[in-house]
């Protein structure tokens, strides 16, 4: 009791500990080397723009006749003078503060103009969404820089007009891209939900809709300030922006054009602050939309690749591979490295499965078990996924050794995974015989009809009734049970070796639930494929799997034969988990929870990472690394406790 208690009191201050250590945007924007190098370059600009009036500039509009035209790096000029013998460094600087004032005002008037348009037709629909759309149409028609040069035609020349118009002409980009977004989300269940408490349309767009959309709004303006002040120093280059003396890039750009092949210089200083600017702001703004999608908030801001990172200094066991298992994993780690911390999903983990084997792998959500099946094929993305360790043995061949093409040529040949909720892993668009029918000949070098022909007797193994007229199917239209079985069937298209069944049966009614498990016993048995079966159920487990892998805080903590393991387990983690299972005919029995939580696999404890929830804890299981060794018949366990026949945890 005590020791459960102190847990249960030291786990929420653990966790926001390590909510407080995560990287923050700042620091995911600045680890992207390129988006980190434009904020450096924006930066110095803008601290040089707003730090004009205190330094020791020219005055950017006196005139000098006797000192035009001066070259680069003359006495008193840097930058040399212009045309009228004015200061090019003063003028540049003013004039930076000038267009990235007028860029950065014209941007946030048009994302919020333009928004507020977008939310507003996307939410309320009808005659108000047909008429504000076929509005911003109206401005889309012509093209935006003879928009902008027609609105400051009317308005006249200036810089404030400028800004109004090159806003203006931007409405129309935001207001499209928000709608669209809104449109989706105002049809969603948490909005109906905010709609029948009783909240108004006004108090929904600002607390539901308007934060799912903010990120968007922010991505949108922080790759178009860019653009508006390249729009922006257009106008001024026309003579339509900055009047004389006021400078600003653009109007520099103009003048400089003038004497352009006397001295150019002049144009080529503002032109190349405006690259400057337009360029850091544009790798900025893809920086800010890597850090806002939560799929890259990994630390190094990039795509998942092909397959799994895989050391090249990784810690690799002394044991050989097992060339008679189909499976054979030693000492397997998997990490997922964020920042500065490191999670260790997989900390060391032994797998081995024989030919026509089906091993179970049980254990409470996060332990590491989808981990651990998705690294044997290099399906954890990376980043943030490596695989700092190990051996992946399959039929004697080291997979993590062997070269993209391999892995390859046996990803859904022969090794296939079939996953748990089928209706994310099929396409939407195309119907499971078209989907089917590409699994094959990804593998076979075969013809299309031959390959159709497959396809449908491969419906009808996994017992799919009218396998011709379900050929045409799209996923959707398809029942849970049936998508389950499009799903097994894609599996056993090229006659796997090793199936990798990842929770397939959990998203099932009972009913359906038992015809899958069947159905995969019966094809495992027939074609004697090795199976890992990853599963929270020990019931699922019974049924179907010869030995059972119970896995807590990413290791196994105890392994060994079914039947063995079901009666007497000899981890005290085991013996939890499988008093949680209710019992046919024993209404009355008790079903206790574990107790506490899971340590944090980026903070495990050391010793036993199960010792703060473990009644039979002592001493020696909080310090050294506890090994897997054998116990009592088939029976291997991580315990320096283990429990005895007939003996139970109270």
């Amino acid at each position: 009791m005590t020791t459960a208690a102190t847990n249960t009191e030291a786990q929420p201050h653990a966790g926001r500990k390590q909510r407080s250590e995560r990287p923050s945007t700042l620091a995911l924007l600045v680890n992207n080397r390129l988006a980190a190098a434009g904020l450096v370059i924006l930066g110095v600009i803008v601290a040089t723009a707003l730090a004009a009036p205190i330094l020791p500039l020219a005055d950017p509009n006196a005139t000098n006749p006797a000192g035009r035209l001066a070259p680069l790096f003359s006495e008193g000029h840097i930058l040399g003078t212009d045309a009228l013998g004015r200061d090019t460094l003063s003028r540049l600087i003013w004039g930076a503060r000038v267009s990235l004032a007028v860029g950065f005002s014209a941007s946030v008037i048009a994302a919020v103009v333009g928004s507020a348009i977008g939310l507003v037709a996307g939410y309320a629909g009808g005659r108000t969404d047909q008429v504000m759309m076929r509005l911003i149409d109206m401005l889309m028609a012509f093209p935006y820089i003879l928009l902008a040069l027609a609105i400051v035609a009317i308005l006249g020349p200036g810089l404030i007009n400028a800004l109004y118009a090159i806003a203006i002409v931007n409405v129309p980009f935001f207001a499209r891209n928000i709608r669209g977004i809104t449109i989706g989300l105002a049809r969603r269940e948490f909005v109906d939900a905010a709609r029948l408490s009783g909240k108004g349309p006004l108090r929904i767009l600002g607390s539901d809709i308007l934060p799912n959309v903010l990120p968007t709004i922010v991505i949108t303006l922080s790759t178009t300030v860019g653009w508006m002040i390249l729009e922006t120093a257009g106008l001024s280059f026309l003579g339509l922006g900055a009047q004389p003396p006021q400078a600003d890039l653009g109007s520099m750009l103009g003048e400089g054009r003038k004497v352009l092949f006397t001295a150019p210089t002049i144009s080529l200083v503002p032109g190349l602050m405006i690259f400057l600017i337009v360029m850091s702001i544009n790798l900025i703004g893809d920086g800010i939309r890597d850090v806002l999608d939560p799929r890259l908030r990994s630390g190094a801001l990039a795509r998942p690749s092909f397959r799994t990172a895989i050391l090249p200094d990784r810690a690799r066991p002394a044991s050989m591979i097992d060339q008679a298992a189909t499976l054979d994993v030693k000492n397997l780690e998997t990490q997922f490295r964020m920042g500065s911390e490191v999670y260790r999903a997989a900390g060391g983990v032994d797998l081995r499965i024989a030919r026509g084997e089906c091993l179970g792998l049980v254990g409470e959500s996060g332990s590491g078990k989808s981990v651990t099946a998705m690294s044997l094929m290099g399906l954890v993305p990376s980043p943030p996924g490596v695989i700092a360790g190990g051996l992946i043995g399959f039929k004697g061949e080291d997979l993590a050794e062997a070269p993209d093409k391999r892995i390859r040529e046996l990803r859904g040949g022969a090794v296939s995974h079939v996953f748990q909720d089928p209706l994310a892993t099929l396409h939407p668009l195309f119907p499971v015989g078209d989907q089917l029918v590409e699994a094959i000949r990804a593998h076979q070098r075969i013809g299309r009809s031959e390959a159709e022909t497959k396809a449908e007797d491969l419906l009808a193994l996994v017992r799919i009734p009218n396998p011709a007229a379900r050929m045409k199917a799209l996923p959707h239209e398809l029942s849970g049970g049936l998508r389950q079985r499009v799903s097994i069937a894609m599996a056993l298209a090229n006659d796997p070796e090793l199936i990798i069944a990842d929770e397939p049966t959990t998203a099932l009614d009972v009913t359906v639930q038992a015809q899958v498990l069947r159905l995969m016993d019966d094809l495992r048995r027939e074609r004697d494929a090795a199976v890992l079966f990853i599963t929270h159920d020990f019931g699922v487990v019974s049924e179907i799997c010869e030995r059972v892998a119970v896995m807590y805080a990413g290791r196994i903590v105890e392994t060994g034969r079914t039947d063995e393991i079901l009666k007497e387990p000899t981890h005290p983690y085991t013996r939890m988990l499988i008093d949680c299972v209710p019992v046919m005919g024993e209404p009355e029995r008790r079903l206790d929870a574990v107790p506490g939580r899971p340590p944090p696999v980026n903070r495990l404890p050391p010793g036993c990472a199960f010792a703060d929830r473990c009644p039979r804890a002592q001493a020696d299981c909080r310090s050294g690394d506890i090994p897997l060794e054998a116990k009592r018949g088939s029976l291997e366990a991580r315990c320096l406790h283990p429990l005895q026949p007939g003996e139970s945890l109270t």
